[in-house]
């Protein structure tokens, strides 16, 4: 094996969830795809040196419309336990 280039690896993490993603660091160029195996996010290259990903606008959209319906189903489960003792009281 001599005289042979070892491949560069690097660790990076995905921008939604922070998953650990191992990639080529030589086989990417600024404006690259790739997919979060974690998340299933669409992420682009923004940058090579140091490497830097961002998620895709739909998948950047779809992570806050997650995160704001969370918080919609919270607030109605509070609401059915305020339902709840006041039924109790009676």
């Amino acid at each position: 094996m001599r005289g042979r280039k070892k491949e560069e690896g690097a660790m990076v993490n995905c921008p939604l969830c922070d998953a650990v993603i191992d990639v080529d660091e030589d086989e990417l160029d600024e404006g690259d795809s790739l997919i979060c195996e974690e998340c299933g996010a669409n992420l682009n290259v923004s940058g090579v040196s140091p490497l830097e990903l961002v998620a895709d606008a739909a998948d950047d959209d779809e992570a806050e419309d997650l995160d704001e319906d969370d918080l919609d189903e919270d607030d109605d489960d509070e609401d059915e336990d305020e339902d709840d003792e006041a039924e109790d009281w009676k």
